[in-house]
């Protein structure tokens, strides 16, 4: 992670010439270095067709972003206007009940802030057993640990209810470096810190079953 934060920073350092020529591909491509073609890959435009995704307009889903967000202990250090500016790189769409948005152990390239309704998110464990490890409520954050490190999903998130959601893709993250770093900063520095203390709470979850 301090390897993702040093070249935000270093090209937010880099003269304004720089950044309008600046093309980077870091989250997009990241997925060669596990070795993942482009066919493993599962982008939110398949997903979105899949699912049956409705698109949900960007003044609606902005202003939910907003008021989620502002209420938020970690996101909220992301001032009104670095939200607002950060609208124009999501994409927000409606999603039905009982549909899968994240399927465990595929590879993603997106993740996905819950605005309302209601997602399950599963784990089936290598002898079988399926594992609910929450609900989630408006607000929360799906899939960011493979947007941020190309990784294997860990589980699975199914809505239980109609969902309003707002969808960051790998590309996306890449625009945002290039035209906004130092929100890219600040918004992956967020990510990382809430990903680490989901992290620390799913393993208690798993450890507690299995006692």
């Amino acid at each position: 992670m301090k390897g993702i934060l040093g070249l935000l920073r270093q090209q937010a350092r880099g003269n304004k010439a720089a950044q309008e020529h600046s093309d980077s591909v870091f989250f997009s491509t990241a997925f060669a270095d596990q070795g993942v073609g482009a066919a493993m890959l599962v982008p939110w435009e398949a997903r979105a067709v899949e699912v049956g995704a409705k698109r949900l307009a960007p003044s609606r889903g902005g202003k939910l972003l907003q008021a989620l967000w502002a209420k938020d202990k970690y996101m909220a250090h992301l001032d009104t206007d670095a939200v607002k500016r950060m609208e124009r790189f999501f994409e927000f769409a409606q999603v039905a009940a009982n549909r899968d948005v994240i399927r465990q152990d595929e590879y993603g390239n997106f993740m996905v802030v819950l605005l309302s309704g209601t997602i399950a998110v599963d784990r089936v464990q290598p002898w079988g057993e399926q594992l609910r490890l929450a609900e989630t409520r408006p607000g929360d954050i799906l899939g960011e640990m493979s947007l941020l490190d190309s990784g294997i999903r860990f589980s699975a998130c199914t809505t239980l209810t109609e969902c309003d959601i707002a969808v960051l893709s790998a590309d996306a993250m890449d625009d945002m470096m290039a035209r906004d770093p130092q929100l890219a900063a600040s918004l992956v520095a967020l990510l990382a810190r809430k990903l680490s203390l989901r992290l620390r709470a799913v393993s208690a979850r798993l450890n507690e079953h299995q006692k």
